[in-house]
């Protein structure tokens, strides 16, 4: 309780909230009359304030177990902020919020509380007013459908109309848990009435329904009181057969250990005897492991030699093959050489061809410069000739020049000699103008003839360059031309040279390949021959192991005859067992007696509500004025209620009158 007061004194402080001293002085006598887990706050008026430091106190508290918070005069907002703190408490099992006015905020609080808290068990209301507001009364209807812990509700005075009721009746189809509803003094009605009857139909789990003053009929609420009592019988027949099961379940397991109690035994003797079983198949076994060791090793040579036959004859599988695929490589090698040799063949002959037409071309060009060379000769020749006339000519003239000269210088001393007067001016005119004809002549022939030598000394040294040069490529054309075919023949020769090495070396391994070949078949047939002798000493263990094992099925028959005994034995504990069984059979029997009461007893029980509606049918012309007394004492109820909520504002619901 100390606790609880400082940690009220801290959130007080906290929150900057003086703390209310009718509050403290209740805790402070709680705690000398050692309240215990039950604080009681019935009768102070509590702040907004107050209810949110309680709620925040509560919301942690593990002290309390029953909080009792009646004629407090809560308001909307206190009863939210109180309520708020309680959805995660885990302790309070017992809650008493009566007479405190909470309607549609307040409503709405509480249905969120109902969602949230697990651990409330009694919810009081009384004298409130929950009904009021019809959305606030859904929202608590459908916290109350979601809650699977709390088992009574007191809804006393709430001013529940039959929407209300619609909306309880609901949510009780959907709970499973309440099992006390009071539902006294409201204005539920026909209408409600028949919603709470027909939710009760798929309610089994209340078994406590007060409906009284509630302008219900009064076949109604019998048959409210009979659904409830049917609930009731539900639950009493429900524990009954709960400790039925329970008593059986018990006897059926004390069977069980009897019966598994004897098993053991009956096992312990089937383990002796399978020792003894297992000695003797030990020893037989140890005989018959001793057997197939030597058989095993026998094998084991068969299988070895079998390996190495296998081994020899993919050995010469793989020689074989390597003798076809060295077979395949020397055709292939033959065909390439011949085609090498035809592809050689013709490039030598195209370039026989291509030499060919070069000295052709060669030759021709040889010849036309020839025949160049010819016609410069004959030109030369020519000029020569024309030289040499005109050197002729020169030479006659030189000639006739002298014996002119002569023959003037002859007349002259004649005429001298007869005095005879020659004009010798102009005859010496005559004479060097004739003199001077002829030099001029001379030089023009001279000049031609130097020209002609000067022409005849080019042609030559171009006839003579063209000449070297025409033989100079001829000679380069001819040595390319050899030295190509000398390269062709030394690459075909080497490729020649390489083709019979490698055909060689195949011949050798052919050879040795069909050496290896008849050794392996030496090697097989000896081989085959140790094996046949094998066979024959497998054939001889084949038989002593035949002989062993007809022994050994003796040895078994024996056995079987041992078992057999003891499975005599075993049938006779079996039928013990029988006996067990059939008194589990008559127990599961009773059981099935015991449901079968049960169901006779529901449909009974169904029998009785069809008499009832029959009943209800029948008095329906009663109604109406059981109506009438009903809506009296209901004006008369809500002036009391009235007269008892002075100064609350639900002035403006007025009776129906």
């Amino acid at each position: 309780m100390d606790e609880f007061k400082r940690t009220y004194l801290r959130f007080c402080k906290e929150v900057g909230v003086e703390p209310q001293e009718s509050v403290l002085t209740q805790l402070q006598e709680m705690r000398g009359t050692a309240g215990g887990s039950r604080l009681d706050l019935a009768g102070h008026s509590l702040s907004v304030d107050t209810c949110a430091v309680l709620g925040r106190v509560l919301q942690k508290d593990t002290l309390f177990t029953e909080v009792v918070l009646s004629d407090c005069m809560l308001s909307e907002e206190g009863t939210k902020l109180l309520l708020s703190g309680l959805c995660s408490n885990a302790t309070i099992k017992i809650l008493d919020l009566k007479g405190n006015n909470i309607r549609g905020t307040g409503a709405e609080a509480v249905g969120k509380m109902l969602v949230h808290n697990k651990t409330l068990r009694r919810l009081t209301l009384e004298w409130n007013a929950l009904g009021v507001w019809d959305e606030a009364f859904s929202i608590f209807c459908e916290g109350l459908a979601s809650n699977s812990c709390l088992a009574q509700l007191d809804l006393r005075n709430n001013q529940i109309n039959h929407q209300g009721a619609t909306e309880l009746a609901l949510a009780l189809k959907r709970n499973s848990a309440l099992q006390e509803l009071d539902l006294r003094w409201n204005n539920i009605g026909l209408l409600g009435g028949r919603a709470i009857l027909e939710a009760l139909q798929k309610n089994h789990a209340l078994v406590q329904l007060e409906m009284t003053g509630n302008n219900i009929p009064s076949d109604t609420l019998k048959a409210l009181e009979q659904a409830v009592e049917h609930n009731m019988d539900r639950q009493s027949t429900l524990r009954e057969s709960r400790s039925r099961s329970q008593v059986l379940s018990k006897e059926i397991q004390n069977l069980k250990e009897e019966k598994g109690r004897q098993f053991l035994a009956l096992m312990e003797t089937i383990d002796k005897q399978r020792e003894e079983l297992g000695r003797s198949n030990r020893t037989s076994s140890v005989r018959v492991g001793q057997l197939q060791e030597a058989l095993n090793e026998r094998k084991s040579a068969v299988n070895s030699l079998t390996a190495k036959l296998q081994m020899t004859e993919a050995a010469l599988a793989l020689s074989e093959q390597k003798v076809h695929s060295l077979g395949k490589l020397l055709s292939q090698a033959n065909a390439e050489k011949a085609e090498l040799l035809d592809r050689q063949a013709r490039e030598i002959a195209k370039e026989q061809e291509e030499s060919v037409m070069r000295e052709g071309k060669l030759l021709r060009e040889v010849n036309s410069l020839t025949e160049q060379n010819l016609q410069l000769k004959n030109k030369v020749e020519d000029a020569e000739r024309r030289c040499k006339a005109q050197q002729d000519q020169i030479f006659e003239l030189k000639k006739e020049l002298t014996n002119t000269t002569a023959e003037l210088k002859l007349r002259l001393s004649q005429a001298e000699g007869k005095g005879v007067l020659i004009p010798v001016d102009h005859v010496n005119r005559h004479l060097e103008e004739t003199e001077r004809t002829l030099q001029e002549r001379i030089l023009k022939l001279e000049g031609l003839r130097i020209q002609l030598e000067d022409e005849l000394s080019r042609v030559k040294a171009a006839g003579v360059a063209e000449r070297a040069q025409a033989e100079e490529e001829l000679g380069k054309v001819r040595a390319q031309v050899r030295l190509e075919e000398q390269h062709r023949m030394s690459s075909l020769e080497e490729k020649l040279r390489a083709a019979r090495q490698s055909r060689d070396e195949s011949q050798a391994h052919c050879c040795q390949q069909k050496q290896t070949i008849s050794e392996l078949q030496a090697k097989n047939s000896q081989q085959s021959l140790e094996m046949d002798g094998l066979r024959r000493r497998i054939e001889e263990l084949q038989q002593e192991v035949i002989g062993k094992e007809q022994e050994k099925v003796a040895e078994v028959s024996r056995v079987r005859v041992e078992l057999q005994e003891q499975i005599g034995h075993l049938q006779a504990e079996k039928t013990a067992q029988g006996s067990l069984k059939e008194k589990i059979a008559a127990l599961e029997r009773e059981m099935k007696a015991l449901s079968s009461n049960h169901r006779e007893a529901m449909l009974d029980k169904e029998s009785e509500v069809a008499s009832l509606l029959e009943r209800l049918r029948l008095r329906e012309s009663e109604m109406q004025r059981m109506r009438e007394d009903e809506a009296q004492r209901a004006s008369f109820l809500q002036n009391a209620i009235l007269t008892y909520v002075q100064g609350s504002p639900i002035g403006h619901y007025s009776p129906k009158k």
